[in-house]
């Protein structure tokens, strides 16, 4: 995307705090005409300072001081060019060292913070390079250089893998892209090139939703460069359509500023009657949150609808950054399950067909779907459900001691260590004793109202969590759908199973249907090739039409991610 002049600048007051840069009266960065021959005399004697900066690890200058983090790819970096400022020749900075520094100044634009790589003191240090200043002494170069190199270090890392781990959440998200060698890229890649644009787009998740995320960040955050429209008091109960409602003004204005009625939408002035146009942009903005789509004025809309540009413009900025925590390819066409958004989806440019549906995750007070990431290896239809020790106690004992044929009633079998069926009808003091201790176990037969359905989906984890299918379908009509023990419920199993099965022979529709419903119990299919399934959790998803979609931090972990960022690097790694 083109960004012009006027655009960007908005931007950049917007998200940098209103800092004056040389971005914001300058054009998007354009190729560099020429390269910069290395330095070959020995380095000056104030350079030395150089090599002391770099063993402490820490630069005054800095925005962010301690770079010790990136000290060992620093100092690989200048021990290649014998010590030497890399960045400016002849007293001036290099047409790369600019292009750079235009780079950091938009930062925004990536969902990065300007600051973290100094945006608002480039225009400082470049003054001290102009012929009109003082002749800048070495120690001066030796600063402006080193910050140079941090500063591009950190943003091209961040860039490509992130600024946090996502281990620091104690996420199982192991396969990310793989770290570059900063100092190589820095000066084989950046010294050189004519289009650091270019050499630095190569570092980016190559997903079309990132790009559309970022497209997407760019009008929000121009929409965000205004005040938000004041705010729709809330309700006393739902408005719903052809109900009077006083705050028509506030709501309509509200839905002009998010897009969702259009400026030449026929709205009657003055009117107080909740209807027509309104309406449907009502449903529209509730269909883009992820709410029941029922044109209904309750708390819930009316809160979603009162949320700030700024925390919208956040959402993106966390997206882009989770983006970078995905793998740039995978061996086999992946399988995506988006918590907050309560959906499955595979990649659409994948040499595979498409394929969404609903879901249902665990509960988000107490149960929560972990995020992670793990093969799928094989597949079982008709399901034996082997209870997890923590629902044997907390729920299936208790109902037990109250009523002995509990266990029988709901296809349950008792078995011992071996796997042997132990007699339960009813559930005897040796029986209930027996589960608490640990010696005997539960599981629920196969059949329709199994508690996994008719097939579960296997990616073994240390978190025992896979996909499967449900008896309680009808949960997938709800909006909001938390409601698991922390496996995933897919609305469509056969689906998925065709999808997953797609080059075996032989796994037909017909073949996979009567495996489910009328087959022998517990058969387990293998992979040929192992899928690589990604639990995520990414609450701003930009569809393919540009539609930008919301959703409840329903786990808080924006929350935990924004207030990590808040700190500044070094981040978590």
């Amino acid at each position: 995307m083109k960004i012009q002049k006027f655009a960007l600048a908005a931007v950049i007051a917007t998200l940098c705090c209103g800092t004056a840069s040389i971005a914001a009266n300058s054009p998007a960065p354009s190729p560099v005409t020429s390269a910069p021959t290395p330095p070959t005399s020995a380095a000056p004697q104030g350079f030395d300072d150089l090599v002391t900066l770099i063993a402490s690890g820490t630069l005054a200058d800095l925005h962010w001081p301690n770079f010790s983090d990136y000290r060992d790819y620093v100092k690989k970096f200048y021990d290649a060019g014998g010590d030497s400022i890399a960045w400016i020749q002849n007293g001036k900075a290099s047409p790369q060292a600019v292009s750079m520094i235009l780079q950091f100044q938009q930062a925004a634009l990536k969902g990065l913070n300007p600051e973290d790589y100094d945006a608002s003191l480039w225009d400082a240090r470049l003054a001290k390079l102009q012929p009109t200043a003082a002749k800048p002494s070495d120690t001066d170069l030796a600063h402006i250089d080193l910050a140079l190199t941090v500063a591009a270090m950190r943003y091209i890392s961040d860039l490509h893998i992130g600024r946090v781990n996502p281990q620091h959440f104690k996420f199982g998200l192991t396969m990310g892209p793989a770290r570059l060698d900063l100092a190589d890229v820095l000066r084989t890649q950046l010294l050189p090139a004519s289009d650091v644009p270019a050499v630095l787009a190569k570092v980016e998740p190559p997903y079309d939703g990132y790009r559309r995320a970022e497209d997407a960040l760019l009008t929000y955050t121009k929409m965000a460069g205004t005040p938000d429209t004041p705010p729709i008091p809330m309700p006393q109960k739902g408005v719903r359509p052809g109900n009077s409602y006083a705050s028509m003004p506030q709501l309509i204005a509200r839905l002009h500023q998010l897009g969702d009625l259009p400026s030449s939408a026929d709205v009657p002035a003055d009117s107080t009657l909740y209807q027509g146009a309104v309406v449907e942009a009502v449903k529209h903005f509730q269909q883009r949150h992820g709410l029941d789509i029922d044109g209904v004025l309750g708390k819930g809309t009316v809160t979603e609808l009162n949320v700030p540009l700024k925390t919208r413009v956040q959402q993106l900025q966390l997206t882009l950054e989770r983006y970078r925590w995905i793998p740039p390819d995978f061996p086999e066409p992946p399988i995506v399950v988006n918590i907050p958004e309560f959906k499955l989806r595979t990649l659409r440019r994948q040499p595979a067909s498409y394929l969404t549906m609903r879901v249902v995750v665990g509960r988000a007070m107490r149960t929560q779907t972990p995020v992670f990431a793990q093969n799928m290896k094989y597949l079982i239809f008709r399901p034996y459900w082997l209870v997890p020790t923590s629902i044997l106690r907390n729920e299936l004992i208790p109902k037990a001691r109250r009523d002995p044929n509990y266990l029988a009633d709901k296809g349950f079998e008792v078995v011992d260590r071996s796997g042997n069926v132990v007699p339960s009808s009813p559930a005897s003091d040796d029986v209930i004793d027996g589960l608490r201790s640990g010696s005997l176990s539960v599981r629920q037969k196969p059949g329709p109202k199994n508690a996994l359905g008719l097939v579960k989906f296997i990616f073994p984890n240390q978190y025992n969590v896979y996909l499967h299918s449900t008896p309680e379908p009808e949960l997938f009509a709800r909006s909001r759908r938390d409601f698991s023990h922390g496996c995933i419920r897919v609305e469509r199993p056969a689906d998925l199973a065709a999808w997953v099965l797609r080059g075996k022979p032989g796994w037909t529709m017909d073949k996979i249907q009567a495996a489910m419903n009328s087959g022998p119990d517990n058969v387990q299919v293998n992979l040929d090739k192992p899928i690589p399934v990604l639990i995520l959790y990414s609450t701003a998803v930009v569809e393919p039409d540009g539609e930008v979609r919301f959703f409840d931090d329903i786990y808080g972990y924006d929350k935990s991610l924004n207030k990590v960022l808040a700190n500044g690097p070094p981040y978590p790694s």
